[in-house]
């Protein structure tokens, strides 16, 4: 798992445990788990409660009408997890992470039905997603953690049957596939798989092959973090390219860290190049897009906060920094500033339905925000908060319009809150709704969400 700079802050939802102990056991590894795999039984069955946002959004189109979510949907959501078990009295020594487990969230019946799957073999799901193989079947691609395995999975009579597509122990402390992304990378209409891992800096990509899948490992850097890739073209030549952020390993004190942003050409040879250097900056989070319409993708950073070494507050604020192909690498644009030590999330987003791009930041404990261009997309953005009290270590978040009235919805997992929350446009303003409220107290981390058929949901 990615508990990267880890603060006091961090201690909320842990609050069981001693910040000292969490550190050490979230740094040092969990132990592993025993094998086989199985998808649990029960379900929970959630009604929807509504309540305003805590902020106005930005006026758009006017649809002067609240907001309704039909009965079924064909498309649910998938959160890849990390989840810790209830603290009992008399409790001692670090905590032991139950298995990796996702959660499916579908809409049944005019209410949200919670079905779960979890893997033994590993203790974190960091991503889960819908995958089209080669014979156009749709199948589950995840990437877990502590046993680093990246698999498809498919449904057999109800029940789901993995097939692993790649597995190695990286040779460093930890051996995770922290990041994937899916797209036709070699420009040859094939789905190929990039993958980022912690540690030992490896980007690779997988690709599907006529005896299976083969791997190439595009870059490999000792004692190095891979946070993120993303999939994009920048420069508009009709080549895919490959953006990571390889890091030191994570430091926990907010002081200097350096980072960078690097690209890959698979389709071109061409290795990695620095896109964006930070300097003492530190970047985990990072979106590729075209948000201003112009037809070639954009770079958006997430640059960490630093804290002041003499304890007044933050020495500098989060900052969102825009690259284009012409950007000099340490010359990014901040489009805007965030009062928060860490940004957690870069969502692509219409919320409004107006035709025009937007982003959502998510950040670690400062709320939601929705980033709006003007004319001019290098001069600052209009920020609003959407939900300044949601908070969460990774403060997972992805804006869709699975209800089809054409704009997105946006959906958070609040897990200092321990719910996930659906966010839709009513004409005048974000409106909140609550479509899960976990109902133990096992702490949870999720650190992904994604969309899935309904038909690959957990029954």
């Amino acid at each position: 798992m990615d508990f990267d700079a880890l603060s006091d802050d961090l201690a909320r939802p842990f609050a069981f445990l001693p910040l000292a102990t969490l550190i050490a056991v979230l740094l040092l590894g969990m132990p592993g788990c025993g094998e086989g795999s199985k998808e649990e039984a029960g379900s929970a069955v959630v009604p929807p409660a509504a309540e305003p946002a805590q902020a106005a959004a930005p006026a758009g189109p006017t649809r002067a009408k609240e907001p309704t979510t039909p009965d079924d949907l064909d498309t649910g959501l998938v959160l890849g997890l990390s989840v810790f078990p209830e603290a009992k009295p008399g409790d001692s020594g670090p905590p032991v992470p139950l298995p990796a487990e996702l959660e499916f969230l579908v809409r049944r019946g005019g209410e949200w039905v919670v079905t779960k799957l979890t893997d033994d073999e590993s203790n974190v799901f960091h991503k889960a997603m819908a995958y089209e193989m080669p014979n156009g079947e749709t199948a589950l691609l995840t990437g877990a953690g502590e046993k680093a395995m990246l698999r498809l999975w498919t449904k057999e009579n109800g029940e789901f049957v993995p097939q692993t597509l790649w597995e190695k122990d990286f040779g460093g402390r930890f051996s995770r596939m922290r990041d994937l992304e899916v797209g036709d990378i070699d420009g040859d209409g094939t789905r190929a798989i990039a993958v980022a891992t912690h540690d030992q800096g490896v980007v690779a990509v997988v690709r599907p092959a006529a005896d299976g899948y083969s791997v190439e490992e595009l870059d490999v850097e000792k004692d190095t973090f891979v946070h993120e890739v993303e999939l994009g073209d920048v420069d508009g030549d009709g080549a895919m390219e490959i953006y990571a952020t390889p890091s030191e390993p994570n430091k926990l004190d907010g002081s200097h860290q350096s980072g960078v942003v690097v690209r890959y050409v698979p389709s071109k040879g061409e290795g990695r190049v620095v896109v964006a250097d930070l300097g003492e900056r530190h970047a985990k989070e990072i979106l590729v897009h075209d948000i201003d319409g112009n037809g070639k993708d954009e770079l958006y950073v997430i640059v960490e906060g630093q804290k002041d070494p003499a304890g007044r507050g933050l020495l500098h604020r989060t900052e969102i920094r825009r690259y284009e192909a012409d950007t000099p690498p340490d010359q990014g644009v901040v489009i805007a500033e965030l009062n928060d030590r860490l940004g957690r999330f870069l969502t692509p987003s219409d919320l409004d339905g107006d035709g025009k791009k937007e982003i959502v930041a998510a950040l670690f404990a400062k709320g939601v925000w929705w980033l709006r261009p003007g004319e001019d997309p290098t001069q600052p953005w209009r920020k609003r908060a959407i939900d300044r009290r949601s908070s969460s270590f990774e403060h997972a978040t992805i804006a869709l319009d699975l209800d089809g009235d054409g704009a997105d919805e946006l959906y958070v997992a609040s897990d200092n809150d321990k719910q996930v929350r659906r966010f839709t446009w009513n004409g005048r303003r974000m409106v909140k709704e609550v479509i899960y409220e976990r109902p133990d107290d096992r702490s949870v981390l999720t650190w992904n969400i994604m969309p899935i058929p309904v038909s690959l949901a957990a029954e």
